[in-house]
């Protein structure tokens, strides 16, 4: 009797937390008119249908927009959607519209709806500044969950930094970002260039959202994969998982000249969370010379957020034996280039485009596009286990190989590599930030060994 008392208790509790939580929930949208809604931007119409609101595309128009009036900051947010195929859509959050951005262009999150092949429904998209910052290639066991042409269920979870979102109850987007932290929800009408898109619909009903009582009301996620763009900071998540980070964001500690034993007097400088390395004269290492981590490495996961000037070359570099190259220029390792594939020569030296953005440098050109990225941060991913590494850019997988092989020797043969004896081949080595005389900019450096 005991035990059954206790157990209608405990389901008694969870039941008025449940009721408690559910009546912390506000409805945006009242089934019948879009009173507190206002459209921005474009021109696509938006009307009320059977208790939805149904937005249809139009040609000659940019993104339109049905934001809510009121502004929000933290809050769970849940929607019913339902898009025909053949079309893009998407609801803001946290978004905004000011005049002396962009002439009122709506920047800010989006929640993506997304018919396609790509598949990135639940996806984080940042309208009108930075692009994608959680596509699903972060996620991709949650690209099924949504269904073309069908209602879906999308719940939004924006508390403090992190924005987490289900599609149909599955966990899809863990993301960390602290660049806005309030503005207007919106539903989007995506702008169209192809005539069979004319008169397509996309519809949104029991649209609702709860801004208190949150910590009790927010949902577990496991095993999704937490992206951070949170500068020279780890959340609690990822101290848990292991990271640490290679750069504290004011500091030269953990670092020196690969010929020095302390970090170089000149070349280089710390300003706003960013380690810089400064322009000079184009030439390898002729500066304040690369930098190396004071520690050495053998199986990890690397990031480094890195920003490159026009025409800038640089390079982060992995197994360095620092009494390899004892002459002038760059020290000796295996090489993600960083390029202004555009405006740089080396882009069009080497073999089949291997000094390309991010590919191992002189060895393995990058898969995918090869566009030089000047002026905006990028995110370079380097995995090391044991012999097998890879480079990402941006979640794209650019190089994969491995190392100690015969094909391996072969590549290294054949490059500018085959005289240093044991390229590539050692068990561990110093992580390196290059100088090349060009301005390019790092942040975010951290690690999680394997």
């Amino acid at each position: 009797m005991k035990k059954v008392f206790f157990t209608v208790f405990m389901a008694a509790i969870a039941l008025s937390t449940i009721a408690q939580s559910n009546d912390n929930w506000k409805e945006l949208f009242n089934g019948k008119n879009l009173k507190g809604w206002k459209k921005l931007n474009g021109t696509a119409e938006y009307k009320v249908v059977d208790g939805a609101i149904v937005g249809t595309s139009i040609s000659g128009t940019p993104n339109t927009f049905l934001t809510t009036r009121k502004y929000y900051s933290d809050f769970i947010l849940e929607y019913e959607i339902k898009m025909e195929q053949g079309l893009n859509s998407g609801v803001q959050i946290r978004s905004n519209s000011f005049k002396d951005y962009k002439d009122g262009k709506v920047h800010g999150y989006q929640v993506e709806c997304d018919g396609s092949k790509r598949a990135y429904t639940g996806g984080i998209y940042d309208e009108g500044r930075r692009g994608w910052i959680y596509p699903l290639k972060y996620n991709p066991a949650a690209k099924p969950a949504f269904k073309n042409g069908e209602w879906n269920k999308i719940r939004v979870e924006a508390i403090g930094h992190s924005i987490r979102t289900w599609v149909n109850g599955i966990p899809t987007t863990n993301l960390v970002d602290d660049m806005t932290a309030e503005g207007f929800i919106g539903l989007q009408v995506h702008s169209i260039n192809k005539k069979e898109q004319e008169g397509k619909t996309i519809s949104w009903r029991n649209i609702r959202i709860m801004t208190e009582g949150l910590e009790e009301a927010r949902t577990p996620m496991k095993n999704v994969r937490l992206v951070s763009y949170l500068k020279n900071v780890l959340t609690e998540d990822e101290k848990e998982d292991g990271w640490k980070l290679l750069w504290d964001g004011k500091t030269t500690d953990g670092w020196r000249g690969v010929k020095l034993d302390k970090f170089p007097e000149k070349g280089w400088r710390v300003e706003d969370g960013m380690l810089i390395v400064e322009k000079a004269d184009g030439a390898e290492s002729g500066n304040g010379g690369d930098i190396v981590t004071v520690a050495k490495y053998e199986n990890f996961i690397l990031e480094v957020d890195f920003n490159i000037s026009e025409g800038a070359n640089s390079g982060i570099k992995y197994f360095v034996q620092g009494n390899i190259n004892k002459g002038e220029g760059s020290a000796i390792g295996c090489e993600f280039q960083i390029l202004d594939n555009k405006n740089h020569p080396d882009a069009k030296r080497g073999v089949l485009n291997n000094r390309t953005l991010a590919s191992l440098y002189d060895l393995i050109p990058s898969y995918g596009k090869r566009s030089s990225i000047v002026d905006k941060w990028s995110r370079a991913r380097i995995e090391v286990n044991g012999n097998k590494v890879k480079h990402f850019l941006n979640g794209d997988l650019m190089v994969e190989y491995e190392r100690n092989t015969q094909m391996w020797q072969a590549l290294v043969n054949y490059s500018k590599y085959q005289k240093w004896e044991g390229f590539g081949n050692f068990k561990d080595g110093h992580i390196l930030l290059q100088d090349h005389g060009d301005e390019v900019r790092f942040r975010n450096i951290k690690i999680k060994e394997l």
